[in-house]
């Protein structure tokens, strides 16, 4: 049994392996098939390719041909159109050159005519010198012998003038000249004086109608104030209250602001005294309220007079912003216009400094109207050009460098700066508006009735104004007239000739101006008289 199954398994193994081999042969077979069909394929596809690809480079080799021959048919015929084109060309550019040569040759004719027709001219002008030079030379030879005839002449008349008046001729010609350059001076000097008289009448006359109209068109009302204010009581025993106990009342008022109260015998009125008008309008309207209320003890004076500073303050701005309106000044700042209004508490000479002032800002504003200037900007300035007297009295300086300062600080114009400094003359006015604010300034003060001052003043004046003219030689005599505003000064004619007094004239004024202090202008006139006497016997 054993071997029997040893014998299957040995032919089982056999059956496997010769399957396998034969499978393995069939394998092989079936690759070498493959690749046969695969070399034959690729032979047969080499074949077709090339065949194809033959086919195709005949067909592009024809193509290129034909293209060829076509590029060569268009070549020729685009070279035909070019030679044509250029033909074409050729004899339009010639026949433009053609016509050029032509019109060339026309113009060069016609000049070449001109040309003839110029020198043939030339040739008759030249022709025309020489005869007229030919005269000219004539002439000259007949001229120069005229000269010398008259040369002679001359000489002989020379010679017959010496001897019949004992002279030379440069003696002769000298005596002629010193004739002729003294009747020259004394016109010279007549023309001068007349027209000086005239300029002089004529500027005058125009100044006297610019002034005069100024005036007229502001005349206004202006009150004298003084350094005291009157306080009217109802009765005398008031001023017991007034004084109150021990002086407690009197002194807390005065104290409070600044003021001296006068109280003496004048019956029914107590007296304010004090250099500062604002302090002492405050006081006077403090008194009054306690006057009305009656009751006078120092708490309440200090609360009236709190009151009245209240009161005065609105009063100085509304009289600030008042005179801004009647002189149509607009801009300025608050506090310049609070200025202004403490003007109205400020007097010069008892004239009203605010009320001065708008006068002299009307009367710059019509002078600049009538002379076509800035009449705006010379009414500002007159207006603001006394503003440093202001506070002149709390601040060291001049009013007019205060008031430089004060508008400065303030952004105003410098051209309104300008003319406010040079209404004194203590800068040189470079404007019209600002000579207009200086003479609008001493018009305003120098008016009838401006301002006044006082008797030993104005005595004192005079008797300089005498004394500076009679320190001049050859015065006779002088006499301060019209208030002041003239001397008239007699001089001695055998001393002082007619062109002395003139400058005699000048010097007493340059004087004048170097020594006095005065409002407005001071006439000057010298007057030369000569008297001829004879006696009849």
């Amino acid at each position: 049994m054993f071997h029997a199954g040893s014998r299957d398994l040995s032919r089982l193994s056999l059956l496997i392996v010769f399957d396998r081999e034969v499978n393995v042969i069939d394998i092989a077979l079936s690759i070498l098939k493959y690749l046969a069909v695969v070399l034959v394929g690729g032979a047969a596809g080499y074949v077709i390719r090339k065949v194809i690809a033959e086919a195709q480079i005949k067909s592009a080799e024809d193509e290129a041909k034909r293209i060829a021959s076509e590029a060569e048919r268009q070549g020729e015929a685009k070279k035909r159109e070019l030679l044509l084109e250029a033909k074409e060309e050729m004899h339009k550019l010639r026949t433009d050159v053609e016509r050029e040569n032509r019109e060339r040759r026309t113009e060069l004719q016609q000049l070449e005519r001109r040309l003839m027709q110029k020198e043939e001219s030339l040739d008759r002008k030249s022709e025309g010198l020489e005869r007229k030079e030919e005269s000219l030379n004539s002439r000259e030879k007949n001229i120069e012998k005229a000269n010398a005839e008259v040369s002679q002449a001359l000489e002989e008349q020379r010679a017959v003038l010496e001897r019949l008046s004992g002279l030379t001729a440069d003696e002769a010609k000298n005596v002629l000249m010193k004739q002729i350059e003294d009747e020259v001076r004394h016109e010279s000097a007549q023309m001068i004086r007349e027209i000086e008289a005239q300029a002089r009448e004529e500027a005058e006359k125009k100044a006297r109608n610019i002034i005069s109209l100024a005036i007229q068109r502001t005349a206004a009302d202006h009150v004298a104030e003084s350094t005291v204010s009157v306080v009217n009581l109802p009765n005398d025993e008031m001023k017991g209250r007034i004084i109150g106990r021990e002086g407690r009342n009197i002194r807390a008022l005065e104290t409070l602001t600044g003021i001296d109260l006068i109280i003496d015998d004048t019956p029914e009125a107590v007296i304010l005294s004090g250099f500062d008008p604002v302090r002492r309008e405050i006081a006077r309207i403090a008194l009054e309220k306690l006057i009305v209320d009656g009751r006078i003890h120092p708490a309440r004076i200090e609360e009236m007079v709190e009151k009245a500073r209240k009161e005065v303050d609105a009063i100085i701005r509304d009289e600030g912003e008042q005179a801004t309106f009647e002189t149509n000044v607009h801009g300025l700042h608050p506090e310049v216009v609070k200025l202004l209004g403490r003007l109205r508490f400020r007097t010069s000479y008892g004239q009203n400094v605010l009320k001065h002032s708008v006068e002299v800002a009307h009367l710059a504003g019509i002078m600049a109207a009538e002379l076509g200037a800035d009449a705006k900007l010379a009414r500002r300035a007159g207006l603001l050009h006394d503003i440093g007297k202001a506070v002149d009295h709390e601040v060291e300086g001049t009013h007019i460098e205060i008031g430089m300062d004060l508008l400065k600080k303030y952004k105003e114009n410098s051209e309104v700066i300008h003319a406010m400094a040079c209404h004194h003359g203590d800068h040189e006015p470079e404007t019209v508006e600002a000579v207009l604010v200086t003479a609008a300034d001493s018009i305003s003060a120098a008016r009838p009735g401006a301002r006044r001052e006082t008797l030993e003043t104005y005595i004192k004046r005079l008797q300089k104004l005498e004394e500076i003219a009679n320190g001049f030689e050859g015065v006779e005599k002088s006499f301060a007239i019209q208030a002041g505003r003239e001397v008239r000064i007699m001089v001695k004619p055998e001393v002082v000739n007619d062109k002395k007094s003139i400058q005699t004239a000048r010097d007493i004024v340059k004087r004048i101006e170097s020594e006095l202090d005065y409002p407005g202008q001071i006439k000057v006139t010298v007057i030369r008289e000569t008297r001829a006497i004879e006696y009849a016997k």
